[in-house]
């Protein structure tokens, strides 16, 4: 065989191992009614699940979105079959929407990790909404966006999809995303307004890339939503956000594209004392993808950029922003931004957790450098950001979430449904 022939082979060859290691880019909830899954019917395929579970008294809804990797909705129809069932619920009962986008590596696949891990925390919500009253209730609605994720699935190839899933879940997030999200949006609203005993909710959390996806599709609204808020319009209003609340997981964007949201809050100098949160971001100490990957795959992205360095005193507080930092490390790991920390608590008989119109108390006393016990959790403010400030930026202890992908530990998720309890409670 000839030297070129030989390269010929081995050209074809390596091409047809990439080829063979290419993830299904196609749709896999496309039978569009609702599933029982206590019926013993297999609904992987369904892309709407009904959960229930007698022992543990939860009960709950689950909806698939799936969106391709030009941003597009894989399926309309798929959609609407979910909107028409959520209208269909709303005009009986008030809801507890929960939407989650998952991140890098991940997508709807049935048995996907991030699906099952979802589906915990959805029974957990469920559990609480069942111990309250009649009437009190809110039926638990979950919704999985699910995004090509991962596009190769070779071990260790896969890595080197670091900038093309980055772009992607950006796409996502501009398009097919937001008009789902605003459609769920007005559910809540409509039911809502006809002034229910207790309110419908909606809750947007994105993880890793999906967390991108997220901040892509909302936070324009947010920074719009708040400015509205600000003095000067005859009065000063409740900072208000998307939804009820906004949750970022190990986010994998940019620190810079955080910034002026940052900033937007810090020039307002003060909050009531029952503002709740809008926006969360948790990240871990020990998120090396975010920590470590990202910057250096931004190192290439940001080569031939120029940055500057701004310095900002609003209400006293003062921050240097290097714009080349915090455009080369993502929100969780550039440290001027970083607004709180979450610690456990180490001694267990003060692992109480707070519910109900307790939660409310708790964030109203948070102050300047001080520590605000949620459950088994401790929140600690750095004294960067005014306190009660709607954006939270949160650097999470190992101990709590350790990595990139530990974040459905049973402290982290119970710290979340506090926040969601303190967002939807009326």
């Amino acid at each position: 065989m000839s030297h070129i022939n030989y390269r010929k082979s081995m050209l074809i060859l390596m091409l047809s191992f990439v080829i063979a290691g290419c993830a299904p880019n196609r749709i896999y909830r496309d039978v569009y009614k609702v599933c029982n899954s206590a019926s013993g019917v297999n609904c992987d395929q369904y892309s709407l699940q009904e959960h229930e579970d007698k022992v543990t008294h939860s009960d709950y809804l689950l909806g698939f979105v799936e969106i391709d990797d030009q941003g597009q909705l894989r399926d309309r129809e798929q959609m609407y079959t979910l909107i028409n069932k959520l209208y269909d619920t709303a005009s009986k009962e008030s809801v507890l929407i929960n939407v989650f986008v998952h991140g890098w590596h991940h997508n709807a696949e049935p048995g996907d990790t991030n699906i099952e891990g979802f589906k915990k925390a959805l029974a957990g919500l469920s559990r609480f909404e069942n111990k309250k009253k009649s009437g009190q209730k809110r039926k638990v609605i979950g919704v999985y966006v699910g995004w090509r994720g991962e596009s190769i699935t070779i071990p260790v190839i896969n890595g080197l999809t670091f900038w093309d899933r980055k772009n992607t879940a950006q796409d996502v997030g501009y398009l097919g995303v937001t008009e789902l999200l605003v459609k769920l949006e007005e559910i809540s609203n409509v039911r809502n307004s006809v002034e229910p005993p207790i309110k419908s909710r909606l809750v947007v959390i994105g993880h890793s890339f999906g967390a991108a996806v997220v901040y892509s599709a909302t936070s324009q609204i947010l920074m719009s939503r708040f400015v509205n808020s600000q003095p000067g319009k005859g009065f000063t209003d409740y900072a208000e956000g998307f939804g009820d609340l906004v949750v970022l997981l190990n986010p994998a964007f940019e620190a810079l594209r955080y910034a002026p949201a940052h900033d937007l809050s810090q020039a307002r100098c003060g909050f009531f004392d029952d503002q709740a949160p809008k926006l969360a971001i948790l990240t871990s100490e020990t998120d090396y993808a975010t920590g470590m990957a990202f910057p250096l795959g931004r190192t290439f992205d940001t080569f031939f950029e120029t940055h500057n360095e701004v310095k900002r005193n609003d209400c006293g507080y003062p921050m240097t922003l290097d714009e080349g930092e915090a455009d080369r490390n993502t929100v969780g790991h550039y440290l001027p931004l970083v607004s709180h920390t979450l610690t456990p608590v180490k001694d267990k008989k003060a692992q109480q957790v707070a519910r109900s119109g307790k939660i409310k108390n708790i964030w109203a006393n948070q102050t300047s450098g001080g520590s605000t016990q949620f459950g088994k959790s401790l929140l600690t403010h750095l004294k960067k950001t005014v306190p009660r400030s709607p954006y939270l930026n949160i650097r999470v202890d190992k101990e709590l979430m350790d990595g990139h992908n530990d974040i459905f530990r049973p402290e982290v998720t119970d710290f979340i449904e506090l926040l969601i309890q303190m967002s939807t409670i009326d």
